[in-house]
């Protein structure tokens, strides 16, 4: 029973010792003066540490949780954080491929305006050309034969293989000159600036009212849909001949690059758009072999 009472009386005896009260006194060292008197007992004192440790920890993990403070901690890193960092790397490889085409369609903008765009001769002379007599030289055999007779018969004719066979694999261009051509008006209005090169100004303006439609002057493919700083909304169209037109300072663009208009068709609408623009009028430009022309030597507008 020696052992029992032995250790009941250690706790009593800490008991009694937590419950004892101290005081603090803080003195003037020079005059011994007393500044202040405080009284503690072990058991307060440990109550009050451990209250400011709860709060101070729990002040520092709201820090990390809630504010952006975690990411500026060693080893500390959120799925959060990672994700965003994929979708910025996602970006800006989606914005490298976007300048990279930006920078291809520029330079092949550039080689048509001074005349190195690779025209229809051009093509014919680079592509490989297989004579037709050497084409029908090529022995064929049993199952050709086989799918050729089923193919004439769902057609009802061999017209469709023979015309294949005796057609150039190259289409032939529109060799006709500027002349022979009949060029649509894009509007019709009063010219208040006519070609002059030699001031840098490659085509005509000309003035119409707000919202006329602008049509396209032939037939042709949309190569350039897009807003510039200094010609607004601007569109351009590829032509035959190896001729191209411009259409600037739009209010509207009804075409986007890739569409084929026909002549005469509405391609955007007139406006005032861009830096070099003092009112509603349509810039129209012709070029051909990447040299300007004077658009109203061929057009009455």
């Amino acid at each position: 029973m020696m052992p029992a009472t032995s250790g009941k009386g250690k706790w009593a005896a800490w008991k009694e010792r937590m419950q004892h009260t101290y005081r603090l006194i803080i003195m003037n060292n020079e005059t011994f003066e007393e500044v202040g008197s405080y009284r503690l007992s072990i058991g307060n004192f440990w109550i009050l540490v451990s209250t400011i440790f709860v709060v101070v920890t729990t002040f520092i993990a709201s820090l990390i949780i809630f504010t952006p403070l975690a990411t500026y901690i060693p080893g500390y890193a959120s799925g959060v954080s990672q994700e965003e960092v994929n979708l910025l790397y996602e970006e800006v490889a989606a914005l490298e491929q976007t300048l990279e085409a930006q920078a291809q369609y520029t330079a092949n903008v550039k080689k048509m305006l001074v005349g190195e765009a690779q025209t229809a001769e051009d093509a014919r002379q680079n592509t490989a050309f297989y004579p037709l007599d050497s084409i029908k030289a090529v022995e064929r055999n049993e199952a050709d034969e086989l799918l050729r007779q089923e193919v004439e018969r769902e057609s009802g004719s061999g017209t469709n293989l023979r015309i294949l066979e005796n057609v150039s694999p190259m289409a032939y261009p529109d060799n006709r000159s500027l002349e022979q051509l009949y060029l649509i008006a894009p509007v019709n209005g009063e010219i208040s600036a006519r070609f002059m090169p030699t001031d840098q100004h490659f085509g005509v303006d000309i003035l119409a009212p707000r919202n006329t439609p602008v049509k396209a002057t032939m037939d042709g493919y949309v190569f350039l849909s897009d807003w510039t700083i200094e010609t607004g909304n601007t569109i351009g169209i590829q032509h035959a001949n190896n001729m191209i037109s411009f259409y600037k300072h739009n209010s509207v663009l009804l075409k986007k690059v890739g569409s084929f208009v026909k002549a005469g068709e509405a391609v955007a609408i007139i406006g005032d758009t861009g830096d070099l623009s003092d009112g509603p009028h349509l810039h129209f430009e012709l070029w051909q072999n990447g040299a300007p022309i004077d658009p109203t030597a061929y057009i009455n507008f």
